[in-house]
C-alpha cells in the first residue's frame, strides 16, 4: 500500500505541474494580448489629447484676441469717462473753493467780531470784578483796622481788674440764664446772715434751714498770669513757663479759699462751692496742673468749672429739680387717684343698675313677642283685607275714637260734681 501511495502522489504531483504550466502559459498570453491593447489604448489616448490641446490652444488665442480688442475698447472708453470726470471734478472743485474761500472770509469777520465784543465784555466784567474785589479789600481793611482797634480796647479793658471780673460775671449770668429758671437762681446773695459778704451768684437747693439751702458760684478771670504762660510758652522759655504756672497755681488757690472763707457756711449753704473760669484756654490749664484740682476739692472744697462742665452741672441740677417736683406731686397725684377709685365704684354700681333696667325690660319685650305670636296664631283663619279698605277702616275707627274722646273730656268726672 506505501508503493501504491507513492505512486499516486507522484501522478497527483504532475497532474498538478501539468496544470500549473498550462495556467502559466494561458496567463502569459493573456498579459501579453492585454499589453499589446493597453498600448494602442494610450497611443489613441495621446492623439485624442494632443488634437484636444491643439484645438483648446487655437480657440484659447482666438478667445485671448477677442478680450484684447475689448479690453482696448473698454480702456479708451475709460480714458475719455476719466478725462469728462476730472473735469467735471475740477470744475466742481473750483465752485467749491471760491464758495469755501467766501464763508471762511464771513466766518473769520463773524468771529473777529464775536471775539472783540467777547474779548471786551470779559475785560470789562473782569476789571469790574477787580475793581469790586479791591474794593472789598480796602472795606476789608478797614473793618480790620476797626477790629484792631477793639482788640486794643478790649485789651485794655482785660488789664483792669474791675473790668475783668464784670465780664466773668457776664459769662457766668448768660450761662444761668440759658440753663436755670429765674427763680432757681439769685445775684448777689448773702449766704450766711449778717456777715455782709456777697456771692455773685448762688443757686437754690431745697433742705436749709428757714429758707433754701444756696449753692455759691463765682467767677474769677486771672489774665495776667494766663497770658505769661502763654507767652512763655510760645517762645519756648521753660522757666518762663515754670514761674508762670506756679503764679498762675497761687492765683487759683487764694480764689478758691477765698470762696472757701466767705461763701461756704453750712447749713446754709451747701458744704462745697464752684469756681468758675470765663475760658475754656484757661480751664484746660488749671485742670492741667498736676493735682491742683484735687487739692481744691479736698482743702477747699472748690469745684472748678469751665463754660461746658459749669453747663453740664447746671443741666444736672435742672434734672434733679424736676425730680423733686414731680416727688411733691406724687402725694397729689395719688390722692387723686383715690378718688377716682371711689367715683369708679359708684359708677360699676349704677351700671349695674341700668343692666338690670335693661334685662327687665328685654323680659317685657320677649313676653311681648310671645302675646304677639298667640295673636298671630288666632288670626290666621282670619282672611286678610286690601290696604285700601284697611286705610278707610282704619281711618273711620280713628275719627270715631276721637269723637268719643272729645265727649268724655266734655262730660263732668264724679271729682268735679
Amino acid at each position: 500500500m506505501r508503493s501504491e501511495a507513492v505512486t499516486n502522489r507522484d501522478s497527483l504531483r504532475g497532474m498538478i505541474e501539468q496544470k500549473l504550466e498550462q495556467n502559466l502559459t494561458g496567463h502569459a498570453e493573456t498579459a501579453r494580448v492585454l499589453k499589446d491593447e493597453l498600448s494602442n489604448s494610450f497611443h489613441r489616448l495621446g492623439t485624442s489629447v494632443n488634437d484636444s490641446l491643439t484645438q483648446s490652444s487655437e480657440l484659447q488665442s482666438e478667445r485671448l484676441g477677442n478680450v484684447n480688442n475689448t479690453l482696448s475698447l473698454l480702456t479708451e472708453r475709460l480714458e475719455k469717462a476719466q478725462e469728462g470726470v476730472r473735469t467735471t471734478v475740477e470744475a466742481r472743485l473750483e465752485i467749491i473753493r471760491n464758495d469755501n474761500a467766501t464763508k471762511l472770509e464771513q466766518m473769520r469777520a463773524t468771529v473777529d467780531e464775536k471775539l472783540h465784543d467777547t474779548l471786551e465784555q470779559r475785560l470789562n466784567s473782569s476789571f469790574k470784578l477787580v475793581s469790586d474785589q479791591l474794593e472789598q479789600v480796602f472795606r476789608g481793611l478797614g473793618e480790620m483796622q476797626t477790629l484792631a482797634t477793639g482788640v486794643g480796647d478790649l485789651k485794655r479793658m482785660m488789664t483792669n481788674v474791675r473790668t475783668r471780673g464784670t465780664w466773668g460775671e457776664v459769662t457766668l449770668a448768660g450761662l444761668l440764664e440759658q440753663a436755670m429758671a429765674p427763680d432757681q437762681y439769685e445775684k448777689n446773695v448773702e449766704v450766711r446772715p449778717g456777715s455782709n459778704q456777697r456771692v455773685e451768684f448762688s443757686i437754690k437747693l431745697p433742705g436749709g434751714e428757714g429758707g433754701p439751702l444756696w449753692l455759691p458760684i463765682d467767677a474769677k478771670f486771672p489774665t495776667e498770669d494766663y497770658e505769661r504762660l502763654i507767652d512763655a510758652s510760645e517762645r519756648g522759655d521753660v522757666d518762663a513757663v515754670e514761674i508762670a504756672g506756679k503764679a498762675l497755681e497761687t492765683r487759683i488757690r487764694q480764689a478758691a479759699n477765698d470762696i472757701s472763707t466767705k461763701y461756704i457756711h453750712p447749713p446754709f449753704s451747701t458744704d462745697f462751692g464752684v469756681l468758675f473760669l470765663p475760658t475754656e484756654g484757661l480751664y484746660a490749664e488749671v485742670i492741667r496742673r498736676p493735682g491742683l484740682a484735687d487739692y481744691l476739692q479736698r482743702e477747699n472744697r472748690i469745684l472748678v468749672t469751665g463754660p461746658t462742665t459749669l453747663l453740664a452741672l447746671l443741666n444736672s441740677l435742672r434734672m434733679g429739680f424736676r425730680t423733686l417736683a414731680i416727688q411733691k406731686r406724687s402725694s397729689e397725684v395719688w390722692q387723686i387717684l383715690g378718688a377716682v377709685k371711689t367715683e369708679f365704684d359708684k359708677y360699676g354700681t349704677v351700671l349695674d343698675r341700668v343692666q338690670k333696667k335693661l334685662q327687665e325690660a328685654s323680659n317685657t319685650i320677649d313676653g311681648v313677642s310671645i302675646r304677639k305670636r298667640a295673636i298671630d296664631r288666632k288670626l290666621r283663619s282670619v282672611e286678610m283685607l286690601p290696604e285700601i279698605e284697611v286705610a278707610a277702616i282704619l281711618a273711620s275707627s280713628n275719627s270715631d275714637e276721637l269723637d268719643q274722646i272729645s265727649i268724655e273730656e266734655l262730660q263732668p268726672t264724679g271729682t268735679d260734681a
